[in-house]
């Protein structure tokens, strides 16, 4: 085995900023691009995650564009003092160090102190101003480093913000235009100026600083050259465990040249393997010594409140290989973590190091650290949220909800505990049921109880009265039998004695007689008992009569309970009808006052349009006098001059007819009259005018006027130079008079003549795209032109799918046209046309839950990015999303399914967009609360930038339930926190 040299004079540089000398300093694109930026003069911003080059970026930038003449510094704040409560020294410390680098003023305390009625940052920005762009003449560059120190100080906005001036100034002083500034650190632009009531921090190039490349990568063969066969074998190797991360690439390097081992060809792979699983991944914590894999981990886990969602979203990220960007906070917030990357507009981890250390164990121990809940937790998701064994129940439950409190859980957490919550709930509600069936059971058996004892009770009086009778009858019956026997004997005695003694006749004639009335009494006893036999068989007859009639009672009572019950069950449904009818009422009230402050807020609107349009009118007319003023004064050309100016003016005058109508024809006439000022070229002019004149007369239904400026139109156009037709005025003057004539052919029922018509107009659309911008100023043609062109052709024939598609494109350019404008209103109305057009549900003018659940994804994800991406993550359906989640609302539940609590969430979701105020007080209900007006909504929004955020798109006209129905399409459509929703 061929032994390893060991390369001792060669040193890798692993960590800290490489200086001009070090050898191993690999140049990438971003030192190009850094430097020429900054050679511009532009502002220059290089934000992201440590360890990744920047100081050494910096440093070397610096030194070559002093080189070249230029004065600069490099403002260090993570040095800098961190007191929150003394600005004026931290501002001070600025001033002071400016003045001491570059050698300004002799005395900085004097200056300060008379500058001391100033304000910190004035004071700064007049240091700038009168003493460092006063005393220096030479291009100036200061670098500021570490500037994620600042960003928890309360008052360093106004130092973003004073950089943000300096950029602004430019455009009045020229000294400014000598002044660069570079900033660099570990946070995201938005984050700069933290108050959202402020502009964001705006200006400036980003650098984008990616790793290393192969071919980039060469200076580090050096080092590896006596470490191997085939060194550049071993570089990719590292490459490819490093993904290219500045850090470690440089860190394993030096392992490979500190290796005793010599690498073999074919054993390169092996060899980095051994060396990062050993030396890197194995036990990383104790041989982490310059704590970059620590760095990263701590800024996962520093902020408690983001921690789980971060966590979440890296095991999303790892799970899926990659990930579709959709720049949330936390997907930025992992970027500068260091752990993933993008590429390709895709997230990923960004190297097998990073893969192996922070594993799924690692996860699910940070995790478990981090929930209370978390091997519940996972079992549920593992299920796919099915097991409802493993949710949260009694006082598991309190504590995790008091522990969620105040934390940014992630979706997953919150469809936990809000699956927790329900399925107590639920619980709950089924003990009650059981309960109150069980006092059922109760009262049941009661009833039977009761009844069973009346049975038992008559059955028992019945038996006695049996039982009586039957020794009543014996009684008498023995009697009978026994003093039949004693008076035989005294007849057989007296009739032997008769003789003896006829005394003794009288006396056994008595006893004779009283044993008849005896047997007499006897037979009556015997009567009786019998009697008493009958009434006891009535009785048991009565009693069973009883227990029959006892038994209909009960089901009488079961009956009457079960009627009470289903009564009460009916009440309940319409007591809970009534209150949701009055909840209507009060809504359609509510909505009615709305509308008629809508409808003022229009007459507004509509009154202003009529000051402009005549505004507009009248520099029409005076740009008629000037050239009728002019044609006075000039022979040449009077003619021609004189039929433009007749057009305009009959087109101005058809303008104001038209006002009486439709304010927007009008405006289109109006609009029309004043851009042909801007064509030179006779025959266009007139071709515009003509077919303006001929469309305003199709709108006022006069045909045969319609008809003859039109045909006038198209013979000016076959007149014009081909040359003209070719560029952009000749091109959109052909689309408009092809349309006036298309619009005509069509009223007049010219169906195949129409569609020719139209067709021309389209195919110009087509081959000339950026020729027929709408988008660029003062063009002819507006979106509205376009759009109408498309509709006329579908309407006229349904199987044009190539318009259909070029329709959908042109609502997309309106869309994002209106969204850069930053005109919220229109924008939201054009999503509302762009959506229903997508689902072919332009004729109903809605969207129901089956449309919404069929929906295209893609659509949606595309739709969402221009809203986010337009308006700096203030408005877009992923916006809005993020706020339902957080407001504790389900998704996937439609509307009628909802419950008081899904119905209280709405409100908060309302409250927290701007679409509902508690403060405003119903005068007329006497209540508190009510939803805030499509109007207001949108005046506020213009009026404070602050306010709304997630509001919009409303798309209160076009979905049958709003943004209820929404939130339970596209698994990740639109952001991370949707899952299975949005």
């Amino acid at each position: 085995m061929k032994e390893s040299v060991n390369n001792g004079s060669y040193r890798y540089q692993v960590g800290g900023a490489l200086g001009q000398d070090v050898p191993s300093y690999v140049t990438r694109a971003a030192d190009r691009q850094f430097y020429q930026a900054l050679q511009a003069q532009e502002f220059c911003y290089v934000l992201n995650s440590r360890q990744m080059g920047k100081s050494s970026l910096m440093v070397r930038t610096l030194a070559r564009l002093k080189s070249e003449g230029w004065e600069g510094i490099v403002l260090d704040f993570s040095a800098k003092d961190s007191q929150v409560e003394q600005s004026e020294r931290w501002y001070n410390g600025i001033i002071n160090q400016l003045n001491r680098h570059f050698r300004l003023l002799d005395n900085t305390r004097t200056w300060l102190k008379d500058k001391d009625f100033l304000s910190p940052v004035e004071r700064l920005e007049e240091f700038i101003e009168t003493v460092l762009l006063a005393g220096i003449d030479q291009r100036i560059v200061i670098f500021i480093d570490e500037i994620d120190s600042t960003l928890n100080l309360p008052f360093t906005d106004d130092f973003f913000a004073l950089i943000r001036s300096c950029y602004n100034k430019r455009a009045e002083n020229p000294d400014y235009k000598r002044l660069t500034f570079a900033l660099l650190g570990v946070a995201a632009p938005a984050e700069l100026i933290g108050d959202k009531k402020r502009t964001p921090f705006n200006i400036g190039q980003a650098i984008d600083l990616l790793g290393f490349g192969f071919e980039e990568a060469q200076p580090l063969l050096q080092g590896l050259e006596t470490k191997a066969d085939n060194p550049q074998a071993v570089l990719a190797a590292i490459l490819k465990w490093t993904g290219g991360q500045p850090f470690l690439t440089q860190r394993l390097c030096q392992l490979g040249v500190d290796n005793t081992e010599f690498i073999s060809a074919g054993k390169e792979a092996e060899s980095i393997d051994e060396l990062a699983q050993n030396c890197l991944i194995n036990n990383w914590e104790s041989q982490d010594e310059q704590e970059h894999l620590k760095t990263i981990r701590n800024r996962l886990l520093s902020n408690e409140q983001k921690a789980a969602y971060l966590l979440e979203l890296y095991r999303q990220i790892r799970q899926a290989g990659k990930f579709k960007f959709q720049n949330t906070s936390e997907e930025r917030d992992l970027q500068l973590s260091g752990l993933v990357v993008k590429r390709d507009d895709h997230l990923t981890v960004y190297n097998p190091i990073y893969e192996q250390v922070f594993n799924e164990q690692w996860i699910d121990a940070q995790l478990g650290k981090l929930r209370p809940y978390a091997e519940n937790f996972r079992a549920w998701v593992a299920s796919e949220s099915k097991d409802e064994s493993r949710l949260l129940r009694g006082q598991a439950l309190e504590d995790a909800k008091q522990w969620s409190s105040n934390k940014n859980l992630t979706y997953q957490d919150q469809q936990f505990l809000a699956a927790s919550e329900g399925k107590e709930i639920q619980e709950k509600n089924a003990i009650a049921d059981k309960e109150a069936q069980l006092q059922r059971e109760i009262k049941d058996r009661e009833a039977a109880e009761a009844r069973n004892q009346l049975l038992s009770e008559a059955n028992k009086k019945a038996q006695q009265r049996i039982s009586v009778g039957a020794v009543v009858l014996v009684v008498a019956v023995l009697g009978a039998v026994g003093l039949g026997i004693f008076s035989r004997q005294q007849v057989d005695v007296a009739n032997s004695q008769v003789q003896v003694a006829n005394k003794k006749v009288k006396s056994a004639n008595t006893q004779v007689n009283e044993a008849n009335n005896k047997l007499q009494k006897t037979q009556e006893s015997e009567r009786k008992a019998q009697d008493s036999a009958a009434q006891a068989k009535k009785q048991e007859q009565l009693a069973k009569e009883n227990e029959r009639l006892a038994q209909g009672k009960v089901k009488e009572a079961d009956k009457v309970a079960k009627l009470a019950q289903n009564k009460a069950q009916t009440s309940q449904k319409e007591a809970s009808k009534f209150e949701q009818d009055a909840a209507k009422a009060r809504q359609n009230l509510i909505t009615a006052q709305n509308d008629l402050k809508a409808r003022g807020t229009e007459l507004s609107k509509t009154n202003s349009k009529l000051n402009q349009a005549k505004e507009q009118e009248s520099k029409i007319l005076a740009k008629l006098t000037a050239k009728e003023s002019e044609l006075q004064q000039t022979s040449a050309k009077n003619e021609n001059t004189k039929a433009e100016i007749d057009n305009v003016r009959q087109l101005v005058a058809l303008a104001g007819q038209l006002r009486n109508q439709s304010s927007s024809d009008s405006d289109e006439a109006l609009r029309l009259a004043a851009l042909s000022f801007n064509i030179d070229k006779h025959e266009l002019k007139q071709a515009l005018l003509l077919s303006a004149k001929s469309q305003a007369y199709q709108k006022l239904k006069d045909w045969s006027n319609a008809k003859g400026e039109i045909q006038k139109s198209q013979s000016y156009l076959s007149k014009a130079d081909k040359k003209v037709l070719e560029f952009s005025e000749g091109l959109q003057v052909q689309v408009l008079v092809q349309k006036s004539q298309g619009d005509l052919l069509a009223d007049n029922k010219k169906t195949q003549e129409a569609i020719a018509s139209y067709s021309q107009a389209f195919n110009i659309l087509k081959a000339y795209p950026n020729e027929t911008d709408f988008t660029k100023n003062n063009q002819l043609l507006t979106g509205e032109n376009i759009e109408s062109i498309h509709r006329s052709l579908i309407k006229l024939n349904p199987q044009y799918k190539e318009v259909e598609a070029s329709l959908i494109k042109h609502l997309y350019a309106q869309l994002e046209y209106f969204l850069k404008a930053k005109n919220w209103e229109s924008a939201d109305r054009e999503t509302d046309k762009l959506m229903l057009n997508i689902a072919k549900r332009e004729t109903e003018r809605y969207l129901d839950y089956e449309q919404i659940n069929g929906f295209s994804c893609d659509d949606l994800r595309k739709i969402d990015q221009l809203w986010v991406s337009n308006s700096d993550n203030r408005f877009g359906f992923s916006v809005q999303k993020e706020i339902w989640i957080s407001t504790k609302n389900r998704l996937g539940v439609k509307p009628e399914d909802w419950n008081d609590l899904d119905n209280e969430n709405y409100l908060r979701f309302a409250k927290a967009v701007g679409w509902y105020d508690d403060k405003i007080e119903d005068t007329k209900s006497r209540s508190r609360g009510s939803f805030v007006s499509y109007y207001d909504y949108i005046k506020r929004i213009k009026e404070n930038s602050a306010y709304g955020r997630g509001g919009l798109p409303r798309l209160d006209g076009v979905l049958a339930g709003g943004t209820k129905f929404l939130f339970s399409r596209c698994d990740r459509s639109v952001t991370y926190k949707a899952f299975k929703s949005l």
